[in-house]
């Protein structure tokens, strides 16, 4: 099971270089730095944000009072050097020489390689920067408009060299104004993402693609309509996936997908989509949601990615209190599909930088929190083995909280886990039958992987009518059982 550590590269190589009172780039990483990334359970890390930035997009949102606002917020002391282009206004797919370059990424690469760790890259599908190439190269890959749509409403175009070009947006907001359109319909466009996707595989092992459903046929039909052109036949996935991967056959695809897609990009050939809907109903709504969503298909599910926050989301701590954040973390963790974990969770920052920002503000660590994502970590990956399955739990006439109880097994040839969850603000006791058959005529020992608090009981009862659990609000066990 793929579990991912995003880490917002520019930061992060900034604090670093304050660490060790020198300039630290992607090549010159300390060794004990590799190693807390490295940590048993995370096996693959995204470097978010490697690809030259573009000084144009720079230039238009230091104008942008919207955005300038949310960098305050932010960075209360902030000053225009805490300020760069977005990593989604790219200019450029080559590595920032700033980060290195090409060269130290390679050797960045290499580092997570001798720790058994991939290493996943961005891919902006959607757009590109306003002074990217392709305006003066590759015109007839990107949507193009007239003088009067530019006149008429100057903010959703931009001129470049003579010609009128459409600024990047989705169907639900108004257009990104330091972004450049693609034209997913283009015959060019396609063979150009299909070069820049190939030069992506010779630098890492996967691609996290932003925003990937916008580029589907039938939501960019919905989006551009006329100015798009001829819907082609092929939508734009399969015909760019299968032309990568004749290179990269092993090459990773994420999609960032929203809007119930997923399953359709998954068809279309990505290994895994974000899985916003697990997370919503993680910190909005009951169990019931939670359990209807975890009924869907076993294959389905090996395709999401499960997170609690990532560079667009509010930070988890600051929106999820103490053991609220506990209890979806472990959910999150010991869900079939790949998990998403974003740098400075463990430690419980509360702030959101704007990917603007070249640094962050200063946080204390949460010590007791980091313990627990440690011991989470690592247990997510003991326990991620095997067939998965979602148990039903039962109750009593005059005790219905068993309904606030998620619970599911993970099952190899030589292990038995269970996890179980209260998702709920009040206690919760219930019964959990186990899946496991065999158990029948002898004493079975059950270790939390988390508290290391051990239970032993019947086996024939642990069958019929179950395993007992009663749990405090938004309290879990993560338990291995011994044959």
């Amino acid at each position: 099971m793929t579990a991912i550590y995003e880490i917002n590269t520019l930061v992060w190589l900034g604090e670093l270089s304050g660490r060790y009172g020198r300039r630290v780039t992607l090549g010159e990483v300390p060794g004990e730095v590799g190693d807390e990334i490295a940590r048993p359970g995370i096996d693959t890390v995204w470097l978010m944000g490697v690809w030259e930035r573009s000084p144009e997009g720079l230039r238009i949102a230091l104008h942008d009072e919207g955005l300038l606002a949310t960098f305050r917020q932010a960075l209360p002391d902030l000053s225009t050097a805490d300020i760069t282009g977005s990593p989604y206004c790219v200019r450029n797919y080559a590595v920032d020489e700033t980060f290195g370059g090409p060269k130290g990424l390679a050797e960045a690469r290499a580092q997570l390689a001798t720790r058994g760790v991939r290493l996943i890259l961005d891919y902006v599908p959607n757009h590109v920067a306003p002074d990217h190439p392709w305006l003066t190269d590759r015109p007839a890959a990107l949507i193009q408009g007239t003088a009067d749509d530019l006149a008429r409403v100057p903010t959703d175009f931009h001129e470049e060299s003579g010609r009128i070009f459409a600024c990047g947006r989705d169907p639900f907001f108004a257009p990104w104004q330091d972004v450049i359109q693609v034209n997913a319909f283009s015959d060019e466009l396609r063979a150009a993402a299909v070069d820049t996707l190939v030069s992506i595989g010779e630098q890492a092992d996967g691609v996290r693609c932003d925003m990937a459903m916008l580029l589907m046929n039938d939501v960019f039909a919905k989006t551009w309509g006329e100015r798009a052109g001829r819907i082609p036949e092929e939508d734009f996935w399969p015909y760019v996936i299968p032309r990568v991967r004749e290179r990269h056959p092993d090459l990773l695809f994420i999609a960032e997908a929203y809007w119930d897609l997923e399953g359709a990009l998954q068809q279309q050939g990505f290994d895994h989509c974000y899985d916003k809907r697990l997370y919503d109903r993680l910190l909005h709504e009951n169990a019931d949601s939670v359990r209807a969503h975890l009924g869907a298909d076993l294959s389905y599910q090996r395709g999401l990615v499960r997170f609690l926050e990532n560079h667009d989301e509010p930070r988890v701590a600051a929106v999820l209190p103490g053991d609220r954040e506990r209890a979806a973390a472990v959910a999150v963790a010991t869900l079939p599909g790949a998990t998403l974990w974003h740098e400075g969770q463990f430690e419980g920052r509360r702030v959101r930088p704007p990917v603007f920002l070249t640094r962050r503000p200063e946080e204390p660590v949460d010590e007791q929190l980091r313990d627990f994502y440690d011991r989470l970590i690592a247990a997510g990956a003991a326990v991620r083995e095997g067939d998965w399955r979602l148990l039903t739990c039962t109750g009593w006439p005059d005790n219905d909280t068993h309904r606030n109880l998620l619970a599911w097994s993970w099952t190899t040839a030589d292990t038995r886990h269970l996890v179980v969850v209260n998702h709920s603000a009040g206690p919760a006791q219930g019964q959990v039958p186990l899946p496991w058959a065999h158990l029948g005529g002898r004493s079975h020992r059950l270790t939390d992987l988390l508290t290391k608090e051990t239970f032993d009981r019947n086996g024939d009862e642990l069958i019929t009518p179950g395993l007992y659990v009663g749990l405090d609000a938004w309290h879990c066990h993560v338990l291995a059982l011994e044959e």
